[in-house]
């Protein structure tokens, strides 16, 4: 969502003739993407800024912007305008569309500091793109979440959840694959929920816009994000199954194997209902990939809660797994418990986590080998001369060629394994 966003402020910037520059000391306007998910992004942004700030001293007329949902956080713009006063706008993230007036105020001499707390949906969708990765897309479907985990303080910074009308969405695909884009993201907070209506009157779920995306005449595949496990639906997963353009793969993000851990987080799922909704799946896609977030150290969480998600993730053997110790965000729920996990017990149950997951990648990686796959093709390595693409289940396969095929999709064998990564040739 944030790279999608960047997009959109640097097509604005394009529009008034800006160009994008490496160096930072040679620019007329730097725009930070902040972010509040956990801690860390919060620090790196600040590290930034105080970098920025020598290179402020030395140009004065830089105009330094900063965006996004750190600065949506109640208090927290006010409060790095004062920390900051070297920062020339800021603002929310309700206000993107409004960068442009924003700039040239800020041109003038202007200090701009203003956060919304609702958006302007039609003007939303006026927002110019420069798109920045590669053979993909980025296309939101929804925004904003109603599920206020206890840990997340996403509901706060993006509002209640707003679906696009279905119209906009595929007119917005068509013109990306007829522009010659192989691959699009579908992005939402939680595309399992949602629901809108069309021109006709008809009830579009999720299923039924991913079967009205996946019809469209072009060889291309199309990605989503973010999946919350509770809402994902049969209906969901028949029609994936039923499109070849649609992913076998699943980010779906369980955060935990405990019941008792779920509950403390308000995921509204049990560890029975997620490894059901991972059965189906199989049931109709048998080589589906796998992959989920796990947060370690949660407030409350035992040694045995944490038992409980090594035994879930023994199950589901999941391709990728992106892993994080709980960081405590303030303003929600989670940051106020009892139970606050010290850092020498999380750490090992951090340690036993990694290895786990490599062995089980290492694992699925050997199982690949001999086999054939088709590939697209999204990266070149300049260094080492090889090029790499990924399956429709997930996998990431690295291979050689005398031709240009980024951008292709490229039939494989695989060859071997090096711990969880693949290597193919040609067929």
């Amino acid at each position: 969502m944030n790279v999608h966003e960047s997009e959109k402020l640097a097509g604005m910037l394009e529009a008034r003739g800006f160009l994008q520059t490496d160096d930072q000391t040679e620019a007329d306007v730097i725009a930070i993407n902040t972010c509040c998910i956990r801690q860390n992004a919060e620090n790196r942004a600040l590290g930034n800024l105080g970098y920025i700030k020598k290179i402020k001293e030395q140009n004065p007329s830089l105009i330094v912007c900063v965006f996004g949902c750190m600065t949506q956080a109640k208090g927290a713009a006010q409060e790095l305008k004062e920390r900051c006063p070297f920062i020339n706008i800021i603002f929310g993230t309700h206000n993107l569309y409004k960068f442009d007036e924003y700039l040239t105020r800020a041109q003038n001499g202007e200090k701009i500091l203003e956060i919304s707390e609702t958006e302007d949906a039609d003007k939303k969708e006026k927002e110019p793109v420069k798109r920045t990765s590669g053979v993909n897309a980025w296309v939101n479907i929804m925004y904003g979440c109603d599920n206020y985990c206890t840990y997340c303080i996403v509901p706060f910074v993006r509002g209640r959840e707003r679906s696009r009308e279905p119209e906009k969405i595929l007119d917005e695909v068509k013109k990306i694959l007829a522009s010659g884009y192989k691959e699009i993201t579908l992005l939402g907070q939680n595309v399992n929920s949602y629901k809108a209506v069309d021109k006709e009157g008809n009830a579009i779920d999720f299923a039924k816009l991913l079967e009205q995306i996946a019809v469209l005449p072009y060889k291309f595949r199309v990605r989503f994000m973010t999946s919350h496990p509770k809402d994902l639906s049969d209906d969901v997963i028949k029609t994936i199954a039923e499109h070849p353009n649609l992913p076998d793969y699943f980010h779906l993000p369980v955060q935990s194997g405990s019941d008792h851990v779920l509950k403390l987080m308000n995921r509204k799922y049990t560890a029975e209902h997620y490894l059901n909704r991972v059965e189906t799946i199989r049931k109709y896609m048998p080589d589906a990939g796998f992959s989920s977030d796990i947060m370690v150290g949660f407030p409350g969480e035992s040694e045995q809660d944490f038992e409980d998600t090594l035994t879930l993730i023994e199950k589901v053997k999941y391709h990728n797994l992106f892993m994080f110790i709980y960081s405590p965000r303030k303003g929600t729920k989670a940051a106020e418990m009892d139970g606050q996990i010290e850092k020498s017990v999380v750490d090992p149950r951090f340690k036993r986590l990694l290895d786990l997951q490599a062995k089980i990648g290492n694992q699925l990686a050997e199982a690949v080998v001999g086999k054939e796959v088709e590939v697209l093709c999204d990266t070149y390595d300049e260094k080492t001369d090889t090029y790499r693409g990924k399956t429709t289940n997930g996998k990431i396969v690295s291979f050689k060629s005398d031709t240009n095929l980024y951008g292709q999709f490229v039939l494989l064998k695989i060859t071997s394994s090096k711990n969880s990564n693949l290597l193919g040739e040609i067929v």
